[in-house]
């Protein structure tokens, strides 16, 4: 018996893509303004950074072009592009835009998935937690980052993932300058462990106040004020 070989369109067999030159260029750039490597305010010629990176002008244009986008860099008239600077009314706004993404994705999880996010945060908090023995304040600081982003993703929203994944940026530009300065204690460690057995707990209120909490304290660790910016568990704003 002949086998019949369809030539019609596979879902299987589609065309391999390919990362694009202006995605690699955005991405190795925003990790660089990310790390500290591109300092905040730093000025970003065109020449330099083709070099540096081994491209034409029209891909790093591009790549550019969107890094502005995300609001990572600022287009100054006749003078070139510019890393934002963190100033607290930017960081205070930052952290009213992840304290949104991040408590919208804290009652997703108790809808959904809250054991298993609750486990694979606490497997997070367990690294944070040798890391701060250790006194690895950069290690800590990673964990930080790769727990909120394990909370986000748990909530299985691509939309709040994409945004969030541009938040956590700004935020790891944040813990990079603070770095320094920025005692490990168990109290960080402890803030992102309740928040995991919270999940398991199974009360999204009680969830949602440790967040909140927990934006405060990072936020006034920031700016030496909490006020401004996040809101309390009840929905209204937070006194001054």
């Amino acid at each position: 018996m002949t086998a019949h070989i369809s030539r019609g369109p596979s879902p299987a067999l589609h065309p391999v893509t390919r990362e694009s030159t202006p995605s690699i260029v955005a991405a190795r750039i925003r990790e660089a303004i990310a790390l500290g490597e591109i300092a905040p305010g730093s000025q970003l010629g065109e020449v330099e950074y083709a070099a540096r990176l081994g491209v034409s002008r029209g891909p790093l244009r591009e790549g550019l072009q969107r890094l502005t986008q995300e609001g990572l860099l600022v287009a100054h008239p006749n003078r070139g592009l510019f890393v934002v600077e963190m100033t607290d009314a930017r960081v205070r706004d930052l952290y009213l835009a992840r304290s949104a993404i991040e408590r919208a994705a804290g009652g997703r999880i108790h809808e959904t998935t809250p054991s298993a996010a609750s486990t694979a945060l606490l497997e997070v908090v367990d690294d944070m937690a040798a890391a701060a023995q250790e006194q690895d304040v950069r290690e800590v600081s990673l964990a930080d980052i790769r727990f909120h982003e394990v909370l986000v993703e748990h909530a299985d929203s691509p939309h709040l993932s994409r945004i969030h994944a541009t938040l956590l940026t700004e935020t790891r530009m944040c813990i990079h300058l603070l770095e320094p300065t920025y005692a490990v204690d168990e109290a960080r460690v402890g803030e992102h462990r309740d928040i995991a057995l919270a999940f398991a707990g199974g009360d999204p209120r009680h969830t949602d106040a440790l967040i909140v909490h927990h934006m405060q304290d990072a936020l006034r660790r920031l700016t030496g004020s909490a006020a401004g910016s996040v809101i309390d568990e009840a929905g209204g704003p937070q006194p001054s």
